[in-house]
């Protein structure tokens, strides 16, 4: 049932959020974390505040006429393309478009901000340079650093990524906010409302451990992929305060930018 919260009681006036989880649960990360929504909450969320799960890849969204009782929706990855046509990924690029419309605030990640850059006009598929797993460190523009520099963002910001699809052009009025060695649109922003981002900020290394596994044994990757992400957790760790700052603060409308 769509706006699950836990069996919280609402209390009137504190803000409200909602993710639309586009992924079933591993039993794994169901047993060990809870379920990915508790991850986002975990990463996103303030005491007082109500997060709703709506859960996107069943067909479950919320009526238009809740919309305006949520102060931002977060959009979450998929093993679906963001590119494709099933019937509840063609429901999210229209309900998105309503948001947009809205002008509320809209957090896509990974496949999020993949569908995100479609339903605003932008184009997206298959990554020109393959598979991107492991801890990537992607390159902030000159002009974010400086956007964002109440946050302390640092020039290269490390960050989880699991995906082979990738934005190949932006919306049109949109601004590329980062890339990196593989993918050039690491992160972009529709007007002060949208943002996507390539990587997983709310992923822990434990998590994408267990996706290695997963993808290893449906033969999605080689081992190969698989080595090469594995050396890059033992090398790097993801700027996971960094992107929380960043995240949480966009989704609150802490940030002070204009196109």
């Amino acid at each position: 049932m769509g706006g699950e919260d836990g069996g919280e009681v609402e209390k009137k006036g504190r803000p409200k959020f909602a993710v639309l989880l586009c992924a079933d649960d591993s039993e794994y990360v169901k047993k060990t974390y809870g379920g990915y929504f508790k991850v986002f909450v975990g990463l996103l969320g303030e005491e007082g505040e109500a997060w709703d799960l709506y859960r996107a890849a069943h067909g479950e969204l919320p009526c238009m006429a809740d919309v305006d009782g949520y102060d931002g929706f977060v959009i979450t990855g998929s093993c679906n393309d963001a590119h494709g046509d099933d019937q509840w990924i063609k429901d999210l690029v229209s309900f998105l478009k309503a948001l947009d419309a809205k002008k509320k605030k809209v957090l896509g990640v990974c496949f999020g901000h993949q569908i995100l850059s479609r339903a605003l006009g932008g184009k997206s598929g298959r990554a020109m340079k393959g598979w991107d797993i492991g801890v990537t460190c992607i390159h902030p523009s000159h002009s974010t650093i400086k956007l964002l520099s109440s946050l302390h963002i640092p020039s290269h910001l490390p960050v989880i990524e699991c995906h082979r699809d990738e934005v190949w052009q932006v919306p049109p009025q949109a601004e590329v906010m980062a890339w990196s060695e593989k993918t050039g649109v690491e992160m972009f922003r529709y007007g002060d409302h949208i943002l996507g981002i390539q990587g997983h900020p709310e992923y822990s290394k434990d998590i994408l451990r267990h996706l290695l596994d997963r993808l290893l044994q449906r033969n999605l990757i080689q081992t190969c992929h698989a080595e090469a992400a594995q050396a890059s957790l033992d090398a790097r760790e993801p700027d996971r305060e960094a992107w929380k700052r960043l995240c949480k603060g966009f989704l609150r409308g802490n940030l002070s930018w204009q196109l």
